[in-house]
């Protein structure tokens, strides 16, 4: 049985979690609707993963410190981030404070299940189009390992990000599925990554750290 721990104060977005979440079968679904109740619920239940907003009570980017509280409490549970915002600075902000995730509100169905899925087996996800965004963010004027990538292998990432296939990939780019694996095997040894799930998330951590402006300057 999964426990999944719902954080929004959107009754209708509660619900709809619910629905999809309780169609897979083995899966308890609990709700919280503010970032007290929902830490102090965390804290009691200990759920397998959490899915939560970041504005909450009308406070635009409260659940940013409650990602933080969460993820200090436990270093390995899967948070992801469901959020209106498509800002790539926020989605960096939310990823370094220890998102496993981050998924726009208007995003599909399938496309919620498949970042569920993904994120619940550790495996960090960025909602499709945004993924390059926050590399690109990332990469204007930063030093460092991601700024010396090629642009080629930017592209990768974000698409790697979003869960994209090696196929999937190569028909995106035009290129074939060996230069997609060649061009993944360059970046396992340029992030030193070991496997594919952990060059994903380096990628995203990476990208994660970039300098980004405080929440006063997003207003």
């Amino acid at each position: 049985m999964t426990r999944i721990l719902v954080i929004d104060d959107h009754a209708i977005v509660l619900q709809g979690c619910r629905s999809l979440l309780e169609d897979l079968g083995h899966c308890e679904v609990l709700e919280a609707s503010s970032a007290a109740s929902g830490y102090r619920l965390f804290l009691r239940r200990r759920p397998n993963v959490v899915i939560l907003d970041l504005a909450l009570r009308r406070n635009e980017l409260s659940g940013l410190s409650l990602v933080r509280r969460l993820r200090a409490q436990s270093p390995r549970t899967p948070i992801l981030v469901f959020s209106m915002h498509a800002d790539p600075v926020i989605a960096s902000r939310a990823l370094e404070a220890g998102a496993t995730g981050y998924l726009l509100k208007d995003t599909s169905a399938s496309e919620l299940l498949e970042a569920f899925d993904q994120v619940r087996r550790g495996i960090p996800y960025i909602s499709h189009g945004l993924a390059t965004e926050v590399a690109l963010l990332s990469a204007r004027g930063k030093p460092g390992t991601i700024a010396e990538l090629t642009p080629r292998e930017l592209q990768t990432i974000s698409l790697l990000a979003e869960g994209r296939a090696y196929g999937q990939i190569a028909e995106e780019l035009g290129v074939s599925y060996k230069t997609v694996a060649n061009t993944c095997s360059q970046l396992k040894v340029k992030l030193g990554a070991t496997n594919l799930a952990e060059l994903i998330h380096r990628a995203i951590r990476y990208i994660a750290t970039s300098p980004a402006p405080t929440v006063a300057e997003l207003k």
